[in-house]
């Protein structure tokens, strides 16, 4: 398509008239995107979203990489996170997705627009993100609601290393609360001092109605399979799609008061994240075979 829609910034545009900044759930988006300023993590990594939904920046000597996209009606919002820090969304050159559901994917395609940044993700991420419609064996597709697909998408498998400058992140198949949910790592260094940087996938065993894991023995296994993956990374700073899936809001917030000690800092924090996770994945199995689930 093309046309003054299409234009950033131009003059009398509105939200309604651009097809990729539609908004999706309102209701249920708002929720999530409670304006949140700017935040530095630590080192390289920052914090460009919303209350209860991240979006993650990394900055390297060679651009910007950012992690998810949130919903159409939080595009101008993280792009103006990413200027309130000196940067230019012209400078953003990648955009990873951690999984395709609306809630974190359905603003890529804007962003991407916007940018002209690479959007990278699994191969079973990829084609939902290409395509704007949830997967068949998603285990949430009976919510699946349809997005702006994304023109060009990078497929990479687990394990792949990405460069950009300076910077190297890895992906990391975690598959179960979708099947391409994929995980991101880095090192984020600062003042002499390098940590390892996570942004997890959700691990929330929830499913839409009908849908049981226990039907679905690939799926569980798969999601055991995220659970060993995320207590073995070595974690030092743990970032999640939903901040109070890792207490992160709570972290947010001390932050906001003071960086010594840096709450964002645990060695802990992927284990535990892990360990919560699974546990609430064995008494969703257990609650399926006794009849209790919805």
């Amino acid at each position: 398509m093309a046309g003054l829609a299409w234009m950033v910034g131009a003059p009398g545009i509105s939200h309604a008239d651009d097809p990729l900044l539609r908004p999706i759930k309102p209701a249920d988006a708002a929720e999530w995107i409670t304006p949140q300023a700017p935040l530095h993590i630590y080192g390289n990594t920052y914090l460009v979203g919303f209350g209860a939904l991240n979006v993650a920046l990394i900055r390297t000597s060679a651009g910007l990489i950012l992690i998810d996209g949130a919903v159409p009606q939080g595009v101008r919002a993280i792009e103006a996170n990413i200027r309130r820090l000196g940067f230019r969304i012209a400078d953003v050159k990648l955009i990873l997705n951690t999984e395709p559901h609306f809630d974190h994917a359905s603003g890529i395609a804007a962003l991407a627009r916007d940018s002209g940044a690479t959007v990278i993700a699994s191969a079973a991420a990829a084609a939902v993100l290409r395509s704007g419609q949830a997967a068949p064996d998603d285990p949430q597709v009976a919510w699946g609601v349809a997005y702006p697909g994304v023109r060009r998408v990078r497929a990479v498998a687990d394990g792949t290393p990405i460069r950009l400058g300076d910077t190297i992140v890895t992906a990391h198949l975690t598959a179960g609360h979708t099947p391409g949910s994929m995980s991101w790592t880095w090192r984020s260094c600062e003042g002499g001092r390098c940590l390892d940087t996570v942004f997890a996938s959700s691990l929330n065993p929830i499913a839409g109605p009908g849908y049981r894991y226990t039907g679905h023995p690939e799926e569980a296994d798969a999601f055991r399979r995220s659970f060993a993956t995320l207590r073995a990374l070595p974690c030092n700073i743990l970032l999640t799609p939903h901040p109070g899936q890792s207490d992160g809001d709570v972290k947010a917030r001390k932050l906001a008061v003071s960086r010594i000690p840096n709450p964002f800092i645990d060695d802990k924090a992927c284990r535990i994240y892990a360990e919560t996770y699974a546990a609430l994945f064995e008494k969703r199995l257990a609650d399926e075979k006794a009849g209790r689930a919805k």
